[in-house]
């Protein structure tokens, strides 16, 4: 299961929350793109809620699903545009990326009919990375397991779109890929040759980035984010179990490492309301969230001071953690999705959280 919170410019904490889900099903069991709605609790009720845990009531919040849509194959990932959150991306084992205005299509399906808005080919391999652009509407960035990095531009309203250009810099699978959150021309990518790269749309050469971090990682890097505060932070997060964070001015080595994660660490994001904080998840079934104004030098960072910049860990998942995301409106509620197909949204306590601001 993958998901992916939908934010809308009209949403506040009293809304409903939005979650895109999807699902990764086994045997031919029929897949699906869904849209589901939450209420999660006020901060002032948010207390009450946890003491009703503790004494063995059920909890009163409820995931709703309101769209369910076919998908061909299990979805690897899912996406929607930040300028208008009915069009969603999905990546599958396909090397086609699937668009869907979810708008156009009923709560429930009405047969079993795949049916997409359109195609975006470009690959040819299956991938995970998927990216829209949050400055220029309707520009798509995806990654694939061919190593390839292809964007489009769904302004066009073709059912199969081509790549506007696809670049080839990665030497093995390109696992990951980022928009900048200051600069609408630039993006990051991170693969399984350890490698990050930092491309310019405007440049010339596909294959040669205008930043080319080797052996950034000692294994697989799965996951890159551009920090939305500060325009030079970016996080990356590999199967060496380690998180690291770069400064874009000088990549010559990683200014912090975040150890902790038993296992690879196959998500990162940062916090939408703090510059300094940031969740990652991974095999070792564990979510666990960071403050960087408490980290220390990445040169003499060790498992034993972990707790510097560790400010929690979430334990309630059985299988390893696929996805998470923050929701955009409700500070230090996160969602997250194992593969097992779990899904759960969870809070920090509010004393912890008030100790890491």
């Amino acid at each position: 299961m993958l998901l992916n919170y939908l934010h809308s410019r009209a949403a506040t904490e009293s809304t409903p929350s939005k979650l895109i889900l999807g699902t990764h099903t086994s045997n031919g069991e029929q897949n699906y793109l869904m849209i589901a709605s939450i209420n999660l609790p006020h901060s002032n009720t948010f207390e009450n809620e946890v003491q009703q845990r503790k004494g063995g009531q059920r909890s009163t919040t409820r995931v709703d699903v309101t769209i369910k849509i076919n998908h061909q194959g299990e979805v690897h990932r899912a996406r929607y545009m930040p300028h208008n959150p009915f069009i969603i991306a999905t990546k599958s084992p396909s090397r086609d990326v699937c668009v869907f205005d979810v708008s156009k299509h009923p709560s429930l399906p009405k047969d079993d009919g795949f049916c997409p808005e359109h195609k975006c080919v470009g690959h040819t391999k299956e991938g995970y990375g998927l990216a829209w652009n949050p400055h220029i509407p309707a520009e798509l960035l995806s990654s694939s397991d061919d190593g390839s990095i292809c964007v489009w531009d769904l302004n066009q309203s073709a059912e199969s779109v081509p790549a506007l250009k696809t670049w080839t810099g990665h030497s093995d699978v390109a696992e990951d890929v980022s928009w900048h959150q200051h600069s609408p021309h630039v993006f990051g990518s991170v693969g399984d040759d350890m490698q990050i790269l930092i491309w310019d749309t405007r440049g010339i050469s596909s294959k040669n980035p205008f930043i080319r971090v080797a052996s950034a990682h000692d294994a697989d890097i799965h996951s890159i984010a551009f920090n939305p505060h500060h325009e030079f932070l970016v996080a990356t997060s590999s199967t060496d179990r380690l998180v690291k964070i770069w400064d874009m001015r000088n990549t010559s080595e990683a200014i912090h490492c975040l150890h902790g994660h038993e296992q690879e660490v196959l998500q990162v994001q940062w916090a939408p309301f703090a510059p300094s904080v940031l969740a990652s998840c991974g095999a070792d079934r564990r979510t666990r969230v960071w403050d960087l104004t408490k980290v220390v030098a990445c040169s003499s960072a060790s498992v034993d001071n972990a707790a510097h910049e560790l400010l929690f860990v979430h334990g309630g998942h059985n299988d390893k953690i696929s996805d998470l995301s923050w929701n955009p409106m409700v500070k230090w509620a996160i969602a997250t999705v194992s593969d097992d197909n779990i899904l759960q949204v969870w809070r920090m306590d509010h004393n912890i959280s008030r100790e890491g601001m």
